[in-house]
């Protein structure tokens, strides 16, 4: 059977672990294919570097767009960015009638309707389930296995950078600044880990996630993103005694009002999945109705697990799987209609450095009574006149808005230090 051509861009951790798995498991891979893989032509930038693959014959290019010229039938972009060369390159494969298969959440989340409809036009294919969440099968069981009763929530942690962050500062009681270091060092995080702990590595995730469940456009226009710098291990400390953990989560909800999309750190119950998840990991809970909600866990990044998805995508094309990169028609697909600020109610976790002087409770809780926000349970502890001191709170249900502007007010006073903390409540 003739085999299948192709062309890789990008020879870092995920294309070399590519060229590796399909080298080491050449048998196994082209049985379930239907047909053997050959790569016919390769663009990185450093050609000289070890890389601990076979690539001794493979015409070698340094314009990775020039692979559109090629004569594979399938182009893998592994460049990243959501612009330049990966840009670039997408466009002149599909445009070329190529097969395109990608792990670049940044591309897609910027272009992804963009180059869905050009690969419909062109009577190719779009893959991409190495971007929303590494090895985790989320992409195909939500564009292929869910459509029975719908999806009306997926919630995820997308980013092991943060959830490894947390995790350490809650074993050892370091604050972030030192756990990141450390998370550096150990090459767990970036040189410059801003697209991860800023939150913004989880939001392109969730914009392919809540296009292929929701039927939407991939955008980021209409997603809020809190990343979680601001966390400290104080709070880490408070929520274990309130009964949660915080994790950084990516929320796509629909509601009567629209479809909300948040980024944030958020408190989850202790013994729920969600909560549970360690280390690097990443996990998705999608909630289906009637069918029940369904947990997804696995690694999120790494050689391997990416390496694994984008071959699961190879594999896919040589059987001639087809269908929408996003589950519908590209012109199906829909503007995100969001709902309006005040419609996103939830409880929250508060907490506020004070003063311990006597009135600074009563102030709080007159501030959040103006707002109509009720406390639930508060923790309070010590007694050092004069000096600052922690109060927390768990609230009932409100509106976000309503918290913040009570949090607005209160930090005007001068007996409260710095900015409170408001972290949502949210399921596991």
């Amino acid at each position: 059977m003739t085999p299948l051509k192709l062309a890789i861009a990008g020879l870092g951790t995920v294309g070399a672990g590519v060229v590796l798995a399909l080298a080491e498991r050449r048998a196994e891979i082209s049985e379930r294919a239907g047909c053997a893989f050959e790569i016919v032509a390769v663009s990185a930038r450093d050609k000289n570097k070890k890389r601990g693959c076979a690539l001794e014959g493979v015409p070698w290019t340094d314009d990775p767009v020039s692979l559109a010229r090629s004569d594979a039938d399938v182009i893998v972009e592994l460049i990243g960015g959501e612009d330049g060369a990966a840009y670039a390159l997408a466009r002149a494969a599909l445009n070329a009638k190529k097969h395109l298969v990608t792990a670049n959440k940044a591309l897609l989340a910027t272009h992804g309707a963009e180059l869905a409809a050009l690969a419909e036009e062109n009577g190719v294919t779009l893959r991409f389930e190495a971007a929303a969440a590494g090895g985790i099968p989320i992409v195909k069981a939500l564009r292929e296995s869910f459509i029975g009763y719908g999806v009306h929530t997926v919630r995820g942690i997308l980013n092991g950078t943060c959830n490894y962050i947390l995790t350490q500062m809650e074993a050892s009681g370091l604050d972030f600044t030192d756990v990141l270091a450390e998370a550096q060092r150990l090459g767990f995080a970036e040189a410059d880990p801003e697209l991860d702990v800023g939150g913004g590595d989880t939001a392109h995730k969730l914009a392919l996630l809540s296009s292929l469940a929701f039927g939407v456009k991939p955008g980021l226009a209409h997603i809020g993103v809190q990343g979680i710098r601001h966390i400290t291990f104080e709070d880490i400390g408070f929520a274990r005694e309130f009964g949660y953990r915080i994790k950084l989560l990516g929320v796509a909800r629909q509601t009567p009002l629209g479809l909300s999309q948040r980024v944030q750190p958020a408190m989850v119950k202790r013994g729920t999945p969600l909560a549970e998840v360690e280390g690097a990991f990443n996990a998705v809970v999608a909630d289906v109705g009637a069918a029940g909600p369904f947990f997804f866990e696995g690694r999120g990044a790494g050689r391997a697990p990416t390496a694994s998805a984008v071959i699961a995508d190879l594999v896919d094309v040589a059987r001639g799987t087809a269908g929408p990169a996003f589950g519908i028609p590209a012109a199906a697909l829909k503007a995100v209609k969001a709902p309006p600020p005040d419609a996103h109610r939830s409880a929250f976790y508060l907490r506020f450095t004070v003063l311990d002087e006597p009135g600074v409770l009563a102030e709080i809780a007159r501030r959040l009574a103006d707002s109509h926000v009720s406390i639930e349970s508060m923790i309070q502890r010590g007694r050092a006149p004069g000096e600052p001191v922690s109060i927390v709170m768990i609230t009932h249900e409100a509106p976000e808005p309503h918290v913040s502007d009570a949090l607005k007010a209160i930090a005007a006073s001068d007996k409260v230090l710095g900015s409170p903390t408001m972290i949502p409540m949210e399921e596991g």
